[in-house]
């Protein structure tokens, strides 16, 4: 059965003679006529009681109509979401990212992406670096946006985007907010607020502050950096942060200032080796990557590390 066969059967029934369904195809009234006797012979039953000159549809006729229709509205919207497809209009994306970027850059990729793809979904997922690793691993997520202090990245393939310099941030009357570079010497007996332990970050913290013996006062240990920022903001302590945070700061009393010595990790994103991106999942890298670019111009980040 034939698509040509099924629209002239469908232009017939709807406008009553074969020359008025000629005219509604474009076609000659001979190939209409054609195609009708074509696809009787397919369906293997009468469609058309015939007379000198005339053909009228017979009841089996006005009972496949319903189901040609079906047919004709399942095929085109078959062909409207292959056109939208590979116009980059149809289709979900999944992205698993730290909290950290969701609460910040990533909502201004995704408003862009969807201005210009504005049918497509997009599904954020805010989970820690380990989940976001057995995410790309079990095909959970399309991409995923994490930090390079993670050893093991589970067989993903890894693509650097920036670099990142740790801030220490601080309530602006804090006596160290004067200091343009604060020494992490300085940092002695301080009072913090840190992350969970289980964190990346807090992690590489504790253990340089052990190596370089600066003993600090952990006043309270809260999981989403959000968190660290607003206890930073009531005065509670300060914290060393990933440099995202600064994107959380206007509006409030913390001022951030680089440390001396650094702490630098890098920023990557991160995909699937097993599994290649879709067109609508490689329009959104691509929005990634301008972001990223965007941060590195405002100083945020850097650009990272060629060897």
């Amino acid at each position: 059965m034939k698509l040509k066969e099924v629209e002239a059967f469908d232009a017939f029934m709807k406008h009553g003679t074969t020359k008025a369904a000629a005219d509604a195809m474009a076609i000659s009234q001979s190939m209409v006529s054609r195609l009708l006797t074509g696809l009787e012979e397919e369906v293997g039953f009468t469609l058309f009681k015939r007379t000198r000159n005339q053909i009228e549809p017979t009841a089996e006729a006005f009972a496949f109509h319903a189901s040609a229709l079906r047919l004709i509205s399942s095929i085109r919207d078959t062909q409207k979401d292959a056109e939208a497809i590979a116009n980059n209009q149809m289709g979900n994306v999944v992205i698993a990212a730290q909290p950290l970027f969701c609460d910040t850059f990533l909502l201004d990729v995704v408003k862009r992406f969807k201005e210009r793809h504005p049918n497509v979904g997009v599904r954020l997922v805010d989970v820690g670096m380990q989940e976001l690793l057995k995410m790309i691993d079990n095909n959970t997520c399309d991409m995923a946006l994490g930090i390079t202090l993670e050893a093991d990245t589970y067989g993903a393939s890894v693509t650097s985007l920036a670099r990142c310099s740790a801030r220490c941030i601080m309530h602006r009357k804090h006596p160290l907010a004067k200091q343009k570079t604060v020494p992490i010497k300085s940092l002695q007996n301080q009072t913090f607020v840190e992350l969970m332990p289980d964190s990346p970050l807090r992690s590489r913290v504790d253990y340089i502050m052990q190596t370089i013996d600066i003993k600090r006062k952990i006043a309270a240990e809260i999981r989403p950096m959000r968190g660290v920022c607003a206890l930073v903001d009531r005065g509670v302590g300060l914290a060393i942060v990933d440099p995202i945070a600064e994107l959380l700061l206007p509006g409030t009393n913390v001022v951030s200032r680089p440390l001396d010595p650094t702490i630098e990790w890098e920023i990557a994103l991160l995909t699937s080796k097993r599994r290649p991106l879709s067109n609508v999942s490689a329009a959104f890298y691509d929005e990634v990557h301008q972001e990223i670019a965007n941060l590195i111009n405002i100083g945020v980040l850097q650009e990272r590390q060629l060897i």
